[in-house]
């Protein structure tokens, strides 16, 4: 079985840190999401991809090229014109098989793969749509459910206190091939408002299967923030680089250079080849990329750097994400966001 993963989405509501990058290959914990994406399905026995590009795609084809540096085989399916979750899975109809995983790339996700190709089969249905419960469904496509699974309808971003239900559609589907019939190719076809309303009224079987495990959508940089403490806490099983120091929530990458009387304050990550000087305190809630320069009495906490980052010294950090590249100080910064080599100063 394959999966596609739909990475040609423009990422705006990231901005400004996927101005130039697909939001895919935005960092979680000094690696790519895809990446990270790409091994957990590898983890449960899916070894053959194919990834839906647009956005920066060379940044994508460039990083993973056929696959072989993880072990797995990676095809590319290029949209000319974005063409909607429907139309980007129509697109990739000559590279996909009888039955097939179809993925958001940019959405969160840690779940059982196996037990959601199981729910497949075992309803014989021509869709399996992944459903994770929410607190507040009113950003999401929520699905109204019927008997034994099945789907009845969607529920488009439902105001307050107006939703079906709190499950809502986690941007992960296993279809078979058929499905591919109802999609008209050549434009831009919106899976949720077009190809599932269809399907449900020619009773062709849309059925929901209920997963567990972890799920965000990394839609803002609150969230993106909130992710990573998830990460740093463990309620993401997320691998991080990088030793852990007496198990105390401190991640120290290879050839890492702390300065004399630094503090680490857990849990903080530090990736590969980071320099911090003298008497700096970094953390709580911190990640600094790989390669990152920090100067000496740099207070950091709730910050995520990427990688090669450069912080003056004498500089404060709090709630401020960086992008790779980015030189800051030395000054006061709060909820600062920067995806640029810019000098990042208090006006």
């Amino acid at each position: 079985m394959k999966a596609l993963l739909l990475a040609g989405g423009l990422g705006t509501r990231l901005r400004p840190l996927t101005e130039n990058m697909p939001k895919p290959m935005a960092l979680v914990g000094n690696r790519p999401w895809l990446e990270h994406l790409i091994l957990h399905y590898k983890q449960q026995g899916i070894d053959s991809f194919v990834i839906a590009v647009k956005h920066y795609r060379q940044i994508i084809e460039s990083y993973f090229g056929d696959g072989s540096k993880l072990g797995v085989s990676i095809d590319y399916a290029v949209e000319k014109d974005l063409l909607g979750t429907a139309g980007a899975i129509k697109n990739a109809e000559p590279l996909l098989g009888d039955r097939f995983i179809v993925v958001n790339a940019d959405i969160i996700h840690h779940i059982d793969l196996k037990s959601a190709i199981r729910f497949h089969d075992d309803h014989d249905g021509m869709v399996t749509i992944c459903l994770t419960k929410v607190e507040d469904p009113s950003s999401y496509g929520v699905v109204e459910m019927g008997e034994a699974d099945r789907i009845r309808s969607f529920v488009e971003k439902p105001k307050a206190g107006e939703a079906p239900s709190n499950w809502v559609n986690a941007g992960i589907y296993i279809m078979d091939r058929a499905v591919l019939g109802y999609i008209p190719s050549g434009r831009a076809v919106s899976i949720e408002k077009e190809t599932f309303p269809l399907l449900i009224r020619n009773g062709s079987g849309v059925y929901g299967h209920r997963m567990n495990g972890y799920w965000m959508d990394m839609g803002t940089t609150e969230r993106y923030r909130q992710l990573h403490w998830d990460v740093l806490d463990r309620r993401f099983p997320l691998p991080i680089d990088g030793k852990e120091l007496d198990d105390k929530g401190i991640w120290l990458g290879d050839n890492a250079k702390i300065g004399q009387g630094v503090l680490l304050v857990p849990p903080v990550m530090i990736g590969n080849n980071v320099t911090i000087g003298d008497r700096s305190i970094i953390g709580p809630y911190s990640v600094v990329g790989n390669g990152c320069r920090i100067g000496g009495g740099v207070r950091m906490a709730n910050t995520i750097l990427w990688d090669r980052c450069k912080i003056r010294s004498g500089a404060q950090l709090n709630k401020c994400i960086f992008g790779s590249g980015t030189h800051a100080g030395p000054h006061i910064l709060h909820e600062a966001v920067c995806n640029r080599a810019l000098e990042v100063q208090r006006p």
